[in-house]
């Protein structure tokens, strides 16, 4: 969604295509389906001037567009590996619609996190099975997207990098035109590297968070400020590399981080690789997660009411996916302890899809534990858990505040 009406700056005319009525018609109305700061402005401009909509159906407008860009996801299987089965779909859609009146060549463009191989093997079957003698009508790239959540617009216009993985290696003018005003390091490359990079990138910023959070345990074990040695850490910009991810804090988690290492954890399986450290992260990720339970639970009294600022993975996003919080507000419920939670950017009607699935299945009774931010100022709580750091900008009656993002 994010890409789409980013897309629309530069007057291009982008066409959505999703199989939810609700996400359409959302669209359409000139709102985004999912929460990100600035979106619903980018959106409602773009509609308004006829440059973004949204449809169930592509074969009206398949024909008349220059670019295909794909992004439907690649979840989790029960094996770890990503589930391939809305790639193959929607390959198999496209390459059907592929008319025989085309006469000028159509990129289509894949940004799902995939295994590498995936468009060798997979994709490209597909298209072939399908064209024929006609493959001269679509030229398959796979270039990864490098968005975070809660800052994507500016990420959009101001990526760390733009990677392109084409059959050869060598530049696609469509993507050229495309990127024209985006001003980052461009990587042409074979489609293999391309789609092996958003492993590395995320698998290590798993890592380097994981490796924060073993280290801040430690501190705490022998009375060290994590803080103090976090401090003297990052101070080596030389050969620590960055400061981003390494601080001992939360827990990881949101849609990609953990997807995308128990993926590479798969395929270091699949080929005979040992990737021990790899291994170790998400067993290490819910060591972390206990250890911040724990801590937790004994600063409540018997019969203590808690409150718990932050529900989303990150600020300014309503994704409950894999999120840490959602497992350390399980905990608490699990152990029969009274829990109220304030996130002004969850609601759960406006939840969809995965988002919704996982929120419930993992909070059944969501509706009754969020409360507003009137309750949570004049409540009196055992225990403020601040996974935002909002506790300093509210005017709460608790005495007690944890903020699970600092280890000192």
């Amino acid at each position: 969604m994010t890409a789409a009406a980013c897309l629309t700056r530069d007057g291009h005319e982008v066409v959505g295509v999703d199989v939810s009525d609700e996400k359409v018609a959302i669209v359409n109305a000139g709102k985004s389906p999912i929460t990100e700061p600035r979106l619903d402005e980018l959106v409602g401009r773009a509609v308004r001037k006829g440059l973004l909509s949204a449809t169930k159906d592509a074969s009206r407008h398949l024909d008349s567009c220059a670019i295909a860009i794909v992004c439907v996801g690649t979840p989790s299987s029960p094996d770890g590996s990503h589930n391939m089965s809305f790639i193959a779909e929607v390959s198999h859609q496209i390459a059907e619609l592929v008319g025989p009146a085309r006469t000028t060549t159509l990129t289509i463009v894949f940004r799902s996190t995939v295994r590498p191989g995936t468009i060798e093997e997979l994709v490209l079957p597909i298209f072939e099975d399908a064209l024929t003698d006609r493959m001269d009508l679509v030229e398959l790239v796979y270039n990864p997207e490098f968005m975070r959540e809660s800052v994507a617009i500016e990420d959009f216009f101001h990526p760390p990098k733009i990677v392109i993985g084409t059959k050869d290696g060598k530049r696609c003018t469509a993507l050229d035109e495309l990127n024209a005003r985006i001003e980052a390091p461009v990587f042409y490359t074979t489609y293999r590297a391309a789609e092996m990079t958003k492993f590395v990138d995320n698998t290590f910023h798993a890592l380097k968070i994981a490796f924060a959070n073993e280290v801040g345990r430690v501190c705490d074990k022998l009375g060290i400020s994590a803080a103090t040695v976090h401090k003297i850490f990052i101070s080596d910009t030389k050969l620590n590399i960055s400061p981003y991810y390494l601080r001992p804090g939360g827990a990881f988690g949101g849609s990609c981080l953990p997807k995308d290492v128990r993926a590479l954890q798969y395929i270091a399986s699949d080929v005979g690789a040992h990737t021990h450290v790899v291994d170790a992260l998400l067993r290490s990720n819910d060591a972390h997660k206990n250890f911040l339970f724990e801590n937790c639970v004994k600063a409540v009294p018997a019969g203590g009411h808690v409150l718990m600022l932050g529900l989303a993975f990150k600020e300014d996003s309503d994704d409950l996916r894999e999120s840490p919080n959602i497992d350390l507000a399980r905990k608490f419920l699990q152990s029969h302890i009274d829990l109220s939670i304030y996130d002004p950017h969850v609601e759960p009607s406006k939840l969809l899809g995965q988002n919704l699935g996982y929120a419930f299945s993992n909070l059944p009774a969501l509706r009754k534990l969020l409360i507003p931010k009137s309750v949570a100022e004049t409540e009196l709580f055992d225990l403020v858990i601040d996974t935002r750091g909002w506790a300093k900008k509210m005017s709460l009656r608790s005495a007690r505040v944890i903020d699970v993002n600092t280890l000192s």
